[in-house]
């Protein structure tokens, strides 16, 4: 990338009696802020313990080895002074490997938290049809589902996560609904309500300068700069076209330069908790992770069990100490060898007051296979049910019988109990945001669309098996307790209502019930 000398532009300052707000503090309304002044501390001082505890969770999060030597490489004791696993910040010698293992339980956690939210993609139903359709075809084409699962699993692991409407001409005719991490976004609150957000990101660079895309959201435009700064400073404000990465966004801004039109009232991105309140900050409007109960010495000790494990069957293996005149001389500098296959050995000379002196000796230490199991397992057990968790949501437990979906919610209410809190915390951001994705879709895509806010009706996450399902239909029926549409929608409820029909007109012709049309096209007498 080349860059073309200009002067740099000075981004306007607060207003005159503005205050200037505290990310994370609900600030009453009585705060407002622009984009940044030239020069100013990057990423923003008042967020840099926020940012401190999302680098925690995220490196449990990745199980990267070096991030999780480098969150603790400061701090490598625990509270009560023994060293953690982690805190170990090793050089090892030439040709020898780091012997430290992770398990990666937070992931698991993270991934577990996601499936019982988003795993069955959930039901979006507004009242007009033609609305219905087009919400129903921006779902399917935007991939809104695998947005929303991969969000969710974010915010769990970070303990929160921004939902972003977006449109680009150049790419689709339609509005695009994305997810932005927490640590990527500096926000506003008004009375515990997200009412601005400016989220961030460092485009490439070839040289020590770092390039900074800040992007500002409020109601009813969105706000676009560049900076041109170093690692810990935003530096100056540059005009969008000094690089290729943002050089397209100054086409579709305003006459001033900065700002692009919603044509809306709706803040175009809304801020999701994973769940609240934040234990290590009260009074804090951000989310709390499922890491930050805390279990992060939970964590630590199953990495350090784990790596014990395998030390013993590493010091474990069979080795055999033999005399030295069992060994075969290659000759002079070629060194000696021991033929672990060879049957028969010539005569020792060994001195009689030896003792076993011409004897090999099996050196194999025991390893302690199930200590180590059940101290792994009763971590992984305390860790997840400190997560809010049922152990059953991880397959520890008995899971060889087979069981009813009834039976499987009784074994998981500690995890149905948490997926029912987080519900409530998702549905409000997820609406809002579909229902702006409908706004900015009649605004520039459909002009006839009927926007409304959606009904967010989240999925099952524990389905009924078949031959289950099918013997509670067959006793409603005999019960005559059912009707033919209720059994087509227990046993199709991801079809939508025409479907539902089509099949109860079938199943009404096949078994006799009512009689086709004889005087409609194709159909059989």
């Amino acid at each position: 990338m080349t860059r073309r000398p200009t002067s740099p532009r000075t981004a306007p300052g607060t207003a005159d009696g503005a205050q200037r707000c505290a990310p994370g503090r609900d600030d009453g309304g009585r705060c407002t802020v622009p984009l940044p002044d030239n020069g100013v501390a990057w990423p923003p001082p008042q967020l840099a313990k926020h940012y401190a505890e999302i680098k925690v969770d995220d490196a449990w999060y990745s199980g990267d080895h070096a991030k999780l030597t480098a969150v603790y490489r400061d701090g490598p004791a625990r509270r009560d002074g023994r060293r953690r696993l982690w805190g170990r910040d090793r050089q090892p010698r030439p040709n020898v490997r780091d012997q430290r293992l992770h398990i990666p339980l937070a992931g698991d956690i993270a991934s577990a938290s996601a499936d019982l939210l988003f795993a069955e993609p959930p039901e979006l139903t507004v009242t007009d049809a033609g609305t219905q359709d087009r919400l129903d075809e921006l779902a399917e084409s935007d991939g809104i589902a695998n947005t929303l699962l991969e969000a969710a699993e974010v915010a769990a692991a970070l303990g929160s996560v921004y939902l972003r409407v977006t449109w680009d001409r150049s790419l689709a005719d339609r509005p695009l609904l994305t997810s932005v991490h927490p640590d990527a976004a500096v926000p506003e609150f008004r009375w515990g309500r997200l009412s601005a957000v400016t989220f961030w990101r460092e485009l490439t660079s070839t040289s020590a300068t770092v390039w900074r895309h800040l992007e500002r959201h409020e109601p009813g435009r969105i706000l676009h700069a560049l900076y041109e700064g170093s690692a810990d400073n935003l530096g100056v404000r540059v005009p969008l076209t000094e690089h290729v990465e943002v050089a397209d966004l100054a086409v579709s801004l305003g006459p001033e330069g900065d700002a692009i039109e919603t044509g809306i009232e709706q803040l175009t991105a809304a801020y999701c908790p994973n769940i609240r309140p934040n234990r290590k900050n009260r009074g804090s409007v951000f989310g709390r992770s499922d890491f930050a109960v805390p279990i992060y010495d939970l964590f630590d000790a199953l990495d350090t069990t784990w790596t014990s494990w395998i030390r013993d069957l590493r010091l474990a293996r069979a080795r055999l100490l033999v005399p030295d005149g069992y060994l075969r001389d290659h000759g002079p500098g070629q060194g000696a060898s021991f033929d672990d296959d060879r049957e028969i050995f010539q005569l020792l000379n060994v001195p009689p007051t030896e003792q076993g002196g011409n004897q090999i000796t099996l050196s194999q230490f025991a390893i302690r296979v199930d200590e180590h199991e059940r101290t792994s397992t009763a971590i992984t057990r305390q860790a997840v049910q400190s997560a809010g968790y049922s152990v059953a949501t991880f397959g520890l437990g008995d899971q060889g019988a087979a069981v009813t979906a009834t039976e499987i919610r009784a074994r998981e209410r500690r995890s149905m109990t948490t997926r029912g809190k987080k519900v409530r915390y998702w549905s409000p951001p997820v609406a809002d945001m579909l229902h702006v994705m409908l706004l900015l879709d009649r605004q520039f895509f459909t002009p006839r669309l009927v926007p409304e806010r959606p009904t967010v009706a989240f999925g099952d996450s524990i389905s009924e098996d078949a031959s289950s399902l099918a013997q509670t239909l067959t006793l409603l029926q005999q019960a005559q307790a059912v009707s033919v549409l209720t059994k087509v929608r227990m046993l199709h409820p991801e079809w939508d209502s025409v479907a539902v029909q089509e099949e109860v007109e079938r199943i009404l012709v096949e078994s006799g019930v009512a009689v086709p049309d004889p005087m409609q096209a194709g159909t059989l007498v």
